[in-house]
């Protein structure tokens, strides 16, 4: 039977459940005095799209370097696929570090051609993949432009694509988002999708919360070079309920009710107000709903589900020394 709490694509995953693309296997890495991870394990399914999240420092990015092979950890190990990581599976990976860095002084159409002959492409099938890209991405105009004259966010772009290309197999993006406006960052978000739909897996490093909402079926937390959280996106959401409803409406209620608690309260213009209200044990939402029908007109009634972001600050400062939660909360 599918779990009536989980989203249809969680669902998936938990009915048929597939062989991950990655895992990270008790992964440890040390520079010299700093520890950057410190046995993180975790696994990323096939044809997902994973977040990888965690405040600056916290080992995001020397997770991501072992897996694409530019480090190596000291110990633990990465497999792909089942296959403990070697050098021949750089071609079945795409990444698009967060300092980008194409070359200024070439076209954007030689460039792309030159990238895409690195990874193994024909020049034949280079040159079809970037003349689709470039219209996809509403860059062909540019094809004959030196980089340099491109502003910043067509330059991220042209990355983009010569990160996916050669039609990886994993696709590691870390803060896409970056420098673009609005426009532009969702015809990327939308890219990303229709990749994980043609089958690719990606992992997607960033700090821009609604993004990893809107778009990630798993996601891993990690703090202070150790993982402290990970799941299914919704399955973490339903961990971290409080059992809190918010009520909109017209009348009076009463304060004080030994099945719930009003935790915030706000009178509102012509005797309407707003309230947040957290059931005690063994009261469910029907006991709540009956109550309010019998005493006050409802306009809305809703569970207060917590963001990734909210969840994201709740974690971290549990994980951390008391000196730096005002630090990270702020």
């Amino acid at each position: 039977m599918r779990p009536n709490s989980l989203p249809l694509v969680e669902t998936f995953f938990y009915l048929f459940p597939v062989t991950p693309i990655l895992q990270a296997i008790d992964v440890h890495k040390q520079y010299a005095a700093h520890t950057a991870l410190s046995g993180v394990s975790l696994e990323i399914p096939e044809r997902s799209i994973f977040g990888l999240l965690g405040p600056n420092g916290a080992g995001k990015t020397s997770l991501i370097r072992i897996i694409t092979q530019i480090t190596g950890a000291d110990s633990g190990e990465i497999r792909f696929r089942g296959e403990k990581l070697n050098p021949k599976h750089i071609a079945q990976i795409g990444y698009l570090p967060e300092e980008r860095g194409l070359y200024k002084k070439m076209k954007v159409g030689e460039q792309l051609l030159y990238l895409a002959q690195l990874r193994g492409l024909s020049r034949a099938d280079a040159l079809q993949r970037s003349k689709a890209w470039l219209e996809r991405l509403d860059l062909k105009p540019w094809a004959n432009k030196f980089v340099e004259d491109l502003s910043k966010g067509m330059q991220q772009k042209v990355q983009f694509i010569a990160t996916v290309l050669h039609e990886p197999s994993l696709i590691i993006l870390d803060e896409p988002f970056s420098g673009f406006d609005p426009i532009n960052a969702n015809l990327i978000k939308d890219e990303i999708i229709n990749l994980r739909e043609q089958g690719a897996t990606i992992i997607f490093s960033t700090h821009r919360m609604e993004s990893v909402e809107e778009m990630c079926d798993n996601i891993a937390l990690i703090n202070r070079s150790r993982k402290v959280l990970d799941g299914p996106v919704g399955q973490i959401k339903n961990t971290f309920k409080t059992n809190t409803f918010e009520v909109e409406g017209k009348g009076r209620l009463m304060v004080v009710h030994p099945d719930f608690e009003v935790i915030e309260h706000k009178e509102r213009e012509n005797g309407f107000f707003y309230d947040r209200i957290r059931l005690h044990a063994g009261t469910t939402p029907n006991d709540l709903l009956r109550y309010l029908i019998n005493n006050v007109e409802v306009h809305a009634f809703r569970e207060q589900i917590p963001s990734i972001n909210e969840i994201f600050i709740r974690r971290v400062q549990e994980t951390m020394p008391e000196s730096l939660v005002e630090e990270v909360a702020s």
